[in-house]
């Protein structure tokens, strides 16, 4: 696939070292020479300095031929990605994608402006991140949490500590113990340092394994109870950082909480935010990073901490600050993906990448149109992707068992006519099944063959 890229920026360069790795044509255009020089260095991609929404430039760079244009010039005023993208699709190419930093572009009654004129997709990575969070402190069982049909099916990832029952048992042992639900969940994954593991039946599981789990509505209570997990109640919320990031959180959970506290050192975004949200949310000027100032502030009331300053180190150990003085769910933004193994071993509880959230959204726009949704999950490489099955499609051909699915991903379940099952050898897939499949990356290309 050819691919053209607008911005060299964070999420621009990591989207040109993720795509360049599936083996696409990637060109990346930024008038910093400086940015696409490093670009250069750490991708296999082609650079090209130019004015990102010149016509003479995305002409140059062969947009008429692309199969894909993304905007993300990571500059102040984010209308010029819209603008780009515009172009791309008028010149000539199949799809373009934009970043934008205005919620009202998203609003479901504006939308059909922006398709009526062209444009694929529009996203907004802090807005994306805020959704996630505020999933996140809805669901507080596990590190990560993703529904699928209102909540029938999900996939849930568990972090093994030094009581878990857990440690030591094989998979077998863990399916044998859970016989009574064995058809209510799936095992798909264990993350385990810097290695994804599909496991085996002899598979052990060991301390600090984060395990990943498709669940059934009905499996999840029971595989709580087993694994001694339960759902914090999240009343009262402290957040550090009055960011984009911050302020949609604050206003979201208003609705839903009792109490929030958001904490920044910038008078000025306290002041704004202050103006912007309801009765039950506290702004505070302060050093979020002290941490008598956070007991001044009755840290140790909360039930949650939300980390999103601009600075990964502030966040991961004001998140370890704020779970020493008994706070029971902590999430950082951490923004440096080589940091994301480090805030989980220091404890931190969930993990929020805008990186990682958006490229799944884009990557979806490289495969196949029966795919519905992918994420990349925090704590591994791996992706989950949800499709629809098409009359005919290879998925269809027989069981599981007999397919030869890719051995790098596993079904973990799916939704036929709106029932949930968990997946297993001898599944047949239909047509018009909704499939959920846990992929690591070099598999991602032969599970969408398989859904074609």
């Amino acid at each position: 696939m050819r691919i053209i890229i607008e911005g060299a920026g964070e999420i621009g360069a990591h989207l040109a070292k993720m795509l360049a790795a599936e083996a696409n044509d990637i060109t990346v255009i930024d008038f910093d020479e400086e940015r696409l020089s490093k670009l250069a260095i750490a991708a296999d991609v082609a650079t090209m300095v130019g004015s990102c929404s010149s016509i003479n430039a995305l002409k140059e760079a062969g947009v008429e031929k692309a199969d894909l244009f993304i905007g993300v010039n990571p500059s102040t005023q984010q209308d010029v990605n819209v603008v780009s993208a515009l172009l791309a699709k008028k010149l000539g190419c199949k799809k373009v994608a934009a970043r934008i930093d205005d919620e009202e572009y998203l609003a479901y009654d504006n939308m059909p402006i922006f398709t009526g004129l062209g444009i694929d997709t529009l996203f907004y990575p802090e807005q994306i991140a805020s959704n996630e969070i505020v999933s996140l402190i809805k669901r507080t069982a596990s590190t990560e949490t993703m529904d699928f049909a209102h909540g029938k099916l999900r996939i849930a990832v568990f972090k093994l500590d030094e009581d878990s029952p857990l440690l030591d048992m094989t998979l077998a042992d863990f399916a044998e113990k859970m016989s009574d639900f064995r058809m209510s969940f799936r095992v798909v994954a264990i993350s385990r340092g810097e290695h994804t593991i599909i496991p085996k039946i002899t598979t052990n599981f060991k301390f600090n394994d984060l395990v990943f789990i498709f669940t059934t509505s009905e499996g999840i209570d029971p595989l709580m109870t087993f694994l001694g997990k339960r759902n914090i109640e999240v009343s009262n919320l402290m957040i550090l950082g009055a960011s984009r990031i911050g302020s949609m959180v604050a206003r979201s959970m208003s609705k839903y909480l009792d109490s929030i506290k958001v904490i920044d050192l910038d008078k000025q975004r306290c002041l704004e935010l202050s103006e912007k949200t309801d009765d039950n949310v506290i702004v505070v000027a302060g050093d979020g990073r002290n941490s008598d100032f956070l007991l001044e502030e009755d840290i140790k009331s909360y039930d949650a901490f939300v980390a999103v300053t601009g600075n990964d180190e502030t966040n991961i150990l004001a998140c370890v600050v704020a779970k020493k003085f008994g706070v029971s769910r902590t999430i950082a933004q951490v923004e440096n993906i080589e940091y994301i193994k480090l805030a989980e071993d220091m404890g931190v509880d969930a993990i929020i990448n805008k990186k990682l959230l958006t490229a799944g959204r884009i990557f979806k726009m490289t495969l196949s149109s029966k795919v519905r949704f992918i994420k990349y999950m925090s704590g591994t490489s791996a992706e989950v992707l949800e499709y629809v099955v098409s009359p005919g499609s290879k998925i269809t051909k027989g069981p599981l068992m007999d397919i030869d699915f890719p051995e790098n991903a596993v079904v973990g379940g799916l939704i036929r006519d709106n029932e949930s099952m968990i997946a297993v050898g001898s599944t047949h897939i239909v047509a018009g099944d909704r499939v959920v499949v846990f992929a690591l990356p070099e598999a991602v290309k032969e599970v969408d063959k398989m859904f074609r």
